[in-house]
């Protein structure tokens, strides 16, 4: 059986070594071929066959190491949803907790130290910092270690723990070490701050992690959440769970359109710009499609539902999106290698300190083994680590979704800032894929003449007749009878009105009939064909009467859009199935001199291949199902909005306003994201770098500087909140 894709809500994560122990128990369950967990959006994209594998065994999976998979439910993005606002404010309340129980415990073990009351308060202050508000750390280590892993709970609760366990030995047998000439040390102080600062870093990165998923949460609502219908000739309210495709949808001035369909009466202009990006709304009448999210204007209609819930195209976008910003990134699967083996260095770090301490310290080596290791235990989180490329990636990919660039997955957008090639398709991508009449010269005044041509092209099957039928009925042109129609293959079409013959057709059709071509419509003929142009003539018997050109427009922005691509220096080049005279054309047109005619859908890949054997990093743009097998073969591959479905598929993001301007803005996103995760990175690997040591108490020797459990706490919260505050600045970044 095949298998299927799907990405389901974590719970209960709470650093990046969480996100690979989940990860690890997922991929070792039986039937689940793949399993991508990402830390930042809180989301595990998994591969599985359902024969063998059942979601509640992926569920079960990961509750045995103490999280746990939101699965079949209706809406997984609302349980999501209420179980953070849950876990937020439960952070909040803890955190607001420990902080008030650890102030009076800072004021005595600062100022009143050698108040010996003070010792036992100080004890009953912080046991409840330690083992109430901060009891989610002993039992997410105590789940790890039962299955040989561990994560920031572990050592925050290996830090936390030790020093509190012999801060309570020195309370109650201090003369063990008085004996011994030392003084009876207690740390409740920097326990009880440790566990409010971790708890405090905790709260600012929850708040920070949702304000990355905006995107989602923008495209979510834009769909209601209840639609009225006729079921059974009887109109009623039904929840959007509830419609199923025939069911006549009632569309009311204002209102959003709640899934997709065919108008099946009335008619009203919809803003449409949320698909489209263009700002004028489109005018729907019967038979015309209309798609969840977009918004009704001024008028009322009723459409048939054709696609709901997860199939309508609001639906592909939001399930699109949230796959992208779930995946990972080449860079971030080797930092979830490092936040894997992380945990367990530390540990050995901590251990190591302690043990060289116990033999260099002097007389204070137990004190200062037990501070150090413990410092190292509680600045070494790798949350900053595990945070600083998804968070960059989320917020890339929603900003591309805002800029109507949808980007399937992070590969893709690490990878396109290095494209130095790009391959546009002619039809539908640099052009606008359908014939439209660029030129019509009439030669004669006659008003009765246009209605015999709108009359004949209404009735014709070419393709291109339909062209000339849109620029007569956008002139207010309206059709007269005609009489003995007939259709000449491959060459036109005749018909007679009141026993005179008429012809619309090409040059072969005039001359086999006699017709004659003045010397001037000869020159304009040609003239047109030279700028690529199909050119086709109305005749009557005797002359023509009209001359008519026909092309596939080049899009507005097509021009524009390739010359700041030539402004980074990337190589554009256009591959067509059309004729080199053509191809030429629209090249010159653009100011392309890289082109190529006469490809077949092989020969595009091919030549995609030979590319990339020259070193280049080669994108390609591509509309149609010719192109499925170019897109897949190039490193960055992106489809237009409003091509083919397969397209779509194949490619690894796709402009939604099928507008070439978008390009740049996506090379651009590309680059600003890159640049955050190295930034990230580069901040997350040199807080650790130089964290480490200075707990270790590298700098004692030299200036009798050790570092305070409770500042390290401090900055092992202050790393991951700076982190994410980076990446949410590319919110902010003009693309």
């Amino acid at each position: 059986m095949a298998t299927v894709k799907q990405s389901f809500p974590v719970l209960e994560m709470t650093c990046a070594a969480c996100a690979v122990s989940v990860e690890s128990m997922l991929k070792n369950t039986t039937g689940v071929k793949a399993a991508s967990v990402n830390f930042a959006n809180q989301t595990a994209l998994v591969e599985f066959d359902p024969a063998t594998a059942k979601l509640q065994d992926l569920q079960q999976a990961v509750r045995a190491i103490g999280y746990d998979l939101v699965v079949d439910v209706e809406d997984p993005q609302a349980v999501k949803e209420a179980a953070q606002q849950k876990q937020y404010t439960e952070i909040k309340n803890r955190t607001i907790g420990s902080a008030v129980l650890s102030v009076p415990v800072v004021i005595i073990g600062m100022f009143f130290m050698d108040w010996q009351p003070g010792t036992y308060i100080s004890m009953l202050l912080s046991a409840p910092v330690v083992f109430y508000f901060g009891r989610s750390f002993f039992i997410h280590a105590v789940k790890q270690a039962r299955f040989g892993k561990a994560n920031m709970d572990t050592l925050v609760a290996l830090s936390t723990g030790i020093a509190f366990l012999f801060s309570v030995f020195n309370t109650f047998f201090p003369e063990f070490w008085h004996s011994r000439g030392i003084h009876a040390h207690v740390y409740y102080e920097a326990v009880a701050v440790i566990i409010t600062f971790i708890s405090l870093g905790k709260l600012l990165e929850e708040r920070a992690k949702s304000s990355t998923s905006s995107a989602i949460k923008k495209l979510m609502g834009l769909q209601p959440k209840t639609v009225r219908a006729k079921v059974d000739g009887v109109e009623m309210e039904l929840p959007i769970a509830s419609v199923q495709p025939r069911y006549t949808i009632i569309v009311r001035p204002g209102e959003k359109i709640p899934v997709d369909g065919v108008v099946t009466s009335g008619n009203s202009y919809v803003d449409e710009s949320m698909i489209s990006g263009e700002p004028v709304p489109v005018e729907k009448t019967a038979g015309e499609k209309v798609f969840a999210g977009t918004i009704n204007q001024k008028g009322s209609f009723e459409f048939e539902a054709e696609k709901v819930g997860a199939d309508t195209l609001l639906a592909h976008i939001i399930k699109m999106v949230q796959e992208a910003q779930g995946s990972k990134a080449p860079v971030q699967k080797l930092v979830d290698k490092i936040a894997g083996i992380f945990v367990p260095i530390v540990i050995g770090i901590s251990i190591l300190t302690f043990i060289t301490w116990m033999i260099i310290g002097g007389d204070n080596a137990f004190t200062h083994a037990l501070l150090t290791s413990i410092t190292v235990l509680v600045i070494a989180c790798p949350c900053a680590l595990g945070l600083a490329t998804p968070t960059a990636i989320m917020v890339g990919v929603g900003k591309g979704a805002e800029n109507n660039i949808l980007i399937k997955d992070a590969e893709s957008l690490e990878l396109a800032h290095q494209v130095n090639a790009i391959i546009l398709d002619k039809t539908g991508t640099i052009t606008e894929g359908k014939p439209v009449v660029t030129d019509l010269h009439w030669e004669t005044d006659d008003a009765d003449a246009k209605k015999i041509l709108y009359a004949m092209e209404a009735q014709s099957e070419h393709p291109l007749a339909e062209a000339v039928v849109n620029k007569l009925k956008e002139e207010g042109i309206l059709a007269t009878p005609v009489d003995q129609f007939e259709s000449i293959t491959a060459c036109g079409v005749k018909a007679s009105v009141n026993g005179t013959s008429y012809f619309v057709g090409n040059r072969k059709l005039m001359e086999e009939n006699g017709v004659r071509l003045a010397d001037a419509q000869v020159t304009t003929a040609t003239k047109l064909q030279e700028e690529a142009k199909t050119v086709v003539y109305f005749s009557n018997a005797k002359n023509v009467l009209a001359v008519i050109a026909i092309a596939d427009k080049i899009k507005a922005t097509s021009k524009v859009a390739i010359e700041a691509l030539h402004k980074k220096g990337i190589d554009v080049y256009m591959l067509t199935g059309d004729n080199e005279q053509t191809a030429k054309a629209v090249a010159s047109q653009i100011g392309l001199t890289h082109y190529k005619a006469d490809m077949l859908p092989s020969g595009k890949a091919d030549f995609i291949k030979q590319l990339q054997d020259e070193g280049k990093v080669v994108a390609m743009v591509g509309d149609g199902i010719n192109d499925a097998h170019a897109l897949a073969q190039a490193d960055v591959s992106i489809a237009m909005g409003k091509g083919t479905d397969i397209a779509m598929d194949v490619a690894k993001m796709t402009l939604i306003t099928s507008d070439l301007n978008s390009i740049p803005k996506a090379l651009n996103l590309s680059t600003k994201t890159v640049r955050g995760i190295r930034q990230n990175l580069f901040w997350a690997f040199i807080y650790n770098v130089i964290g480490i040591p200075i707990a270790a108490g590298v700098l004692y020797p030299v200036n009798g500087f050790l570092l305070d459990p409770m500042i390290a706490g401090a900055a092992m919260a202050l790393s991951s909140v700076s982190v994410v505050s980076n990446s949410l600045r590319l919110r902010f970044a003009k693309i």
